[in-house]
């Protein structure tokens, strides 16, 4: 995102009309940058009312990431994260991954509010306008080997269901390995990316993807059922009061994460698991498929799958999930 556009959209979010020659004048530009930055902002798929004589307005209220505001909202916590929030991040694991080896410590959080190369798991983009989501990346220090941590991306899990709950969206489900639902949509994403010494230490890059209020314009995007926050809870919520209450229950979960691993969390997923006791088919990454009866998860987070030989263990990997229809 362009400085100026980013400055006509923070001015604009603010909310009410604002005339072309006013902003001109506020950021010191002629009225034709000001229009070429309306029409960037616009192209980023952001719908601005154009009234003669009154000048330009977002069409719908967006509330920007602001780091004041989140550390504020952190309290005492905030002492345990140092926040990087961006207009714009190619992708916040891909630059988070490269402050993990420059040595940025534990707790760092790199946040976008337009993010063009977001990825999900197995290759897949992750697609989300300015405002629609919160798109973030935490940097955790522990000091296992990464073969220590199965189950990681289920603790998450955790940790993103009671914060959701918490924010007034209950009744969100876990789905192995790495997705949380709400009514039986995609609700938010998990990719975590692991760096470091066999035996330890690792590096892990927690990128979360969040919807909050998605347009019809971003939906139309995404190649699965999909729903967001303001669905849920049935309010358009603040994001920064949104994004501080999910890093403290993220921390609280990997601190016990680190200590004593998945197993004491195990309870607490099953509880909430979209397809336990279901008939599921896994794909696995040959290609082949294995279909059985979910039985939830094994105290390492591998899935356990009753099948007519008998149950068995499936470790996340390259493996998808598909509920099977009735």
């Amino acid at each position: 995102m362009k400085p100026l556009t980013s400055s006509v959209l923070k001015r604009l979010a603010e909310g009410g009309f604002h005339s072309g020659a006013a902003l001109a004048r506020d950021f010191d530009v002629s009225r034709a940058s000001v229009w070429l930055a309306i029409r960037d902002i616009e192209a980023l798929g952001i719908e601005v009312y154009k009234v003669h004589g009154r000048g330009y307005r977002l069409s719908q209220p967006i509330a920007l990431l602001d780091r004041t505001a989140i550390e504020r909202r952190l309290g005492a916590q905030a002492a345990r994260f140092a926040l990087d929030i961006r207009d714009t991040a190619d992708s916040t694991n891909t630059l988070l991954i490269e402050r993990a080896a420059a040595g940025a410590p534990g707790g760092t959080v790199i946040a976008a509010e337009w993010q063009p190369g977001g990825r999900g798991r197995l290759g897949r983009a992750w697609h989300a306008g300015v405002g629609e989501a919160l798109t973030f990346s935490l940097l955790w220090r522990f000091s296992r080997g990464a073969s220590a941590l199965s189950g990681l991306s289920l603790a998450i899990g955790v940790a993103l269901a009671r914060a959701l709950s918490a924010a007034g969206a209950p009744a969100a489900a876990l789905k192995w390995p790495n997705d949380v639902l709400w009514g039986g949509r995609k609700l938010c994403g998990i990719l975590i990316e692991l760096a470091g010494d066999a035996l330890g230490p690792t590096a892990a890059v927690i990128g979360v993807g969040l919807n909050v209020r998605l347009s019809e314009a971003t939906r139309a995007r995404i190649d699965q059922p999909v729903t967001d926050f303001e669905a849920a809870c049935g309010a358009s919520p603040d994001r920064n009061e949104l994004l501080a209450l999910v890093l403290i229950e993220l921390a609280s979960a990997l601190e016990a994460f680190a200590r004593e691993g998945f197993a004491p969390l195990r309870a607490e997923w099953q509880r909430d698991h979209a397809h336990q006791e279901k008939r599921v088919t896994l794909l696995l990454p040959d290609g082949s498929r294995v279909s059985g009866r979910a039985r939830g998860v094994a105290e390492d987070g591998s899935f356990l799958l009753e099948t007519r030989a008998g149950v068995k263990r499936y470790h996340s990997g390259e493996i998808s999930l598909r509920p099977q229809k009735r």
